[in-house]
């Protein structure tokens, strides 16, 4: 087989994954405490029918040889952990991580998992939970009759109650960080967990050691650019059709060399 087929074959699957990511991106414009994903690319192994620097004569060395490349590939993707916009909001519980750090949940397994999406709601029991139920750790319980809550910087929650003249602390919320959060695992739901690549999660008040602080009636939208992935997705749009057309040139000349030969 002509070698250009098989190296614009592997051009195309990786431009057509790179669309995948794209469209994941953009789908993902909306969605609370989401982190872009971007790709990682390199070329293939190398056929070396000269090597550089050989001689090319008994005086005269070859200057660059003659490597002939093999193609591209996919080697991973990358989370983005870059900030996103912040959105003012009337919950009191939309909460958002100006700077590092991770929300730590339990999730049905009982396993530690971790967000940077802070759109928490009450259960029955008044325990904070995320919008799938999950609990919030440290576990905060809010009063029934509390009228309204106040959450500090630092993730002091403080709670309103009828009759009292000071308000009630109910805990603390901590954040989690980790040495490289773009080697954590992507679980869906807007969850992270720890892989062997992230590191072991650092638990710290918020505020402090590098962490970022929370901030009340606020969310984090999603860092995704959609003008930047508009363009990215023409790029590879175009990337695609010229892998495509070096088939059919090649298709072409290997048509003409058995009808000609």
């Amino acid at each position: 087989m002509n070698p250009a087929l098989w190296i614009s074959k592997t051009g195309l699957a990786a431009q057509d994954r790179q669309m995948s990511i794209i469209s994941n991106n953009l789908a993902n414009v909306n969605t609370v405490g989401f982190k872009r994903d971007r790709v990682s690319f390199e070329d293939l192994f190398y056929h070396i029918e000269k090597q550089p620097g050989a001689l090319s004569d008994q005086q005269n060395t070859l200057p660059s040889g003659m490597q002939v490349g093999s193609g591209v590939r996919i080697t991973g993707t990358q989370k983005v952990f870059t900030p996103g916009s912040y959105q003012t909001t009337s919950q009191a519980l939309d909460l958002a991580i100006v700077g590092n750090g991770f929300f730590q949940v339990t999730l049905p397994d009982g396993s530690a998992g971790y967000t940077r999406n802070g759109q928490f709601h009450l259960n029955t029991d008044g325990s904070i939970v995320t919008a799938a139920g999950q609990p919030v750790e440290p576990n905060i319980v809010v009063p029934a009759d509390a009228t309204s809550l106040t959450i500090s910087e630092d993730g002091r929650i403080m709670a309103s109650i009828p009759g009292q003249i000071d308000p009630l602390e109910l805990g603390q919320f901590s954040l989690v960080s980790f040495v490289n959060p773009a080697g954590l695992e992507s679980r869906g739901g807007n969850t992270y967990l720890q892989s062997a690549a992230s590191g072991d999660p650092v638990e710290g008040v918020p505020g402090a050691e590098g962490l970022g602080n929370i901030k009340q009636y606020t969310l984090e939208t999603s860092n995704v650019t959609v003008v930047e992935e508009l363009v990215n997705m023409i790029s590879v749009q175009r990337a695609y059709e010229m892998n495509s057309k070096v088939i059919s040139a090649t298709d072409e000349m290997l048509q003409f060399a058995n009808q000609t030969l």
